[in-house]
């Protein structure tokens, strides 16, 4: 009895041994996962507003007033919101003795570097009118641009300092509000930077009307940004974290928000998941079709050379584009690890990082993660060793005078930061991260692509002895 009991005993175990794997690593049939369609928001009713409004307006203001009539709450929920005040509240940061507020306000980048004093051109992208200095009166809801998010891009242009660009109907545009759609925010954020695709790699126009290839979601599915980028009380979820130092959990957009964190049939590729950000995979890479900005030399502004928008301009000097290129990897947990802030010190023999993202492989919460990193010559204090703004944009700017003391010594005073008057141009790094232009499940990236000899991983400097798909042991997959 005893004998048989153990022969069916090691029968079982033999049993166990050959069946859990067929079943762990068995696909999973799509009924097994969750509808990621029962999280994507429901589009509102569009209510035509042709009937609705019909008196002629003088201003944009005129236009908010007529707004604010049936939706009285919207001024104040507008003007809670970092679209409206380009500005965090007060974080600590490591560095500093006093917390600090960051974003377009009152920091800065190595793009078009800073808003203080250029708002002329700046303000084009804020969602108020006249913002044109200091005095900006931020409480003022007669202020707020409602048309800048919902008429018809086609019908309505924002000029210098934020006002109502000349010659627009605005009665026209008002009769055209509608929920935002894309060409609503591409306005600025395909054409941040100063055009089409110069910032971001992962935002151009051809997002406005893009085909599946482009972006599975917006192409294929018809999304439109706020389907991601979901909304309430005009709080618009998910952050910029070049403007930022942290960004709270409950303000990001994840894929999570919609897909399981493990939605592949096959475990071996869920298995990524731990250790590799979705993005990773599905946006194989950086500027599909137009070309973006990935160098950007100051310090040849203002010499007189032949003029070309993607190598050279006089008012900003030399230019590398690139397109369709793979993206550089960081392990990344949502934040900022450090954020320049205007008068921070730093080595000009160095690079100065304007952001660098947090995380690293002994970080439970960071995933390997993909990253466009725009790298500029620009203007710093050469005896204090702090990044100064130059003014560009005023009749007194650059852009005008092509004089970099004056526009320096401008600068410094509209930032408050101290200028010695010496002056030279230091390199700096930038990191923005890639989350738009999801690709097909067909084209997304395939094992080959990461792994093995021609793998476009660097897996040193990513804290790894090597590829670990060469360790063997599926742990070693994740870290």
């Amino acid at each position: 009895m005893k004998i048989k009991f153990v022969w069916l005993f090691g029968a079982f175990a033999i049993l166990l041994i050959l069946i859990l794997p067929l079943v762990y690593f068995w696909p999973k049939d799509v009924s097994d996962l969750d509808d990621p369609w029962a999280h994507v928001p429901q589009a509102l009713v569009h209510t035509d507003h042709t009937k609705i409004i019909s008196a002629p307006f003088e201003t944009g203001s005129d236009v908010t007033r007529a707004c604010l009539e049936c939706h009285q709450a919207a001024a104040f929920e507008v003007m809670q919101t970092s679209h409206w005040t380009w500005e965090s509240a007060p974080v600590d940061v490591p560095w500093r003795d006093e917390p600090a507020t960051i974003g377009k306000r009152n920091q800065i980048n190595n793009f078009c570097i800073g808003t203080q004093g250029n708002e002329k051109k700046c303000m084009t992208c804020h969602i108020g009118y006249g913002w044109e200095d200091e005095n900006f009166d931020f409480q003022d809801p007669n202020n707020i641009d409602c048309l800048a998010c919902h008429a018809d891009t086609n019908l309505y242009t924002k000029g210098d300092y934020g006002y109502v660009m000349e010659g627009v109907d605005l009665l026209a545009a008002a009769q055209s509000v509608r929920s935002p759609q894309r060409d609503n925010c591409g306005v600025c954020h395909f054409d941040g930077g100063g055009g089409n695709a110069v910032k971001h790699g992962d935002l151009d126009e051809h997002l406005i009307n893009p085909n599946e290839k482009v972006d599975i979601h917006m192409g294929g599915l018809g999304f439109q940004c706020i389907s991601c980028h979901r909304t309430t009380e005009h709080q618009i979820l998910g952050r910029m974290l070049a403007d930022n130092y942290t960004i709270p959990e409950e303000e990001q957009v994840t894929c999570t928000d919609c897909h399981l964190e493990t939605p592949h049939n096959d475990d071996r590729i869920n298995v990524h998941t731990n250790s590799v950000a979705c993005q990773t995979c599905h946006i194989p890479a950086i500027a599909l079709n137009d070309p973006t900005k990935i160098y950007w030399d100051w310090s040849t502004a203002g010499k007189d050379k032949a003029e070309d928008h993607f190598t050279y301009l006089k008012i900003k000097g030399d230019f590398i584009y690139d397109r369709n290129f793979t993206p550089t990897y960081v392990w990344f947990n949502g934040s900022n690890e450090y954020r320049y802030l205007l008068g921070d010190k730093i080595d000009p023999t160095q690079p100065t990082m304007i952001n660098v993202p947090s995380g690293s492989i002994s970080d439970a919460n960071s995933k390997i993660f993909p990253f466009k990193v725009h790298v500029a010559l620009q203007p710093y204090d050469a005896e204090n060793n702090i990044l100064i703004q130059p003014l560009t944009a005023r009749d007194d700017g650059f852009w005008t005078t092509f004089d970099w003391l004056s526009a320096l010594e401008i600068g410094a005073k509209e930032t408050g930061l101290a200028f010695s008057g010496q002056y030279g141009f230091t390199e700096t790094h930038m990191y923005w991260p890639i989350t738009h232009m999801v690709v097909p499940v067909e084209d997304s990236l395939q094992c080959d692509q990461c792994h093995g000899p021609d793998g476009r991983m660097d897996w040193q400097s990513l804290g790894y002895k090597g590829d670990p798909i060469e360790w063997g042991g599926r742990h070693q997959l994740t870290r």
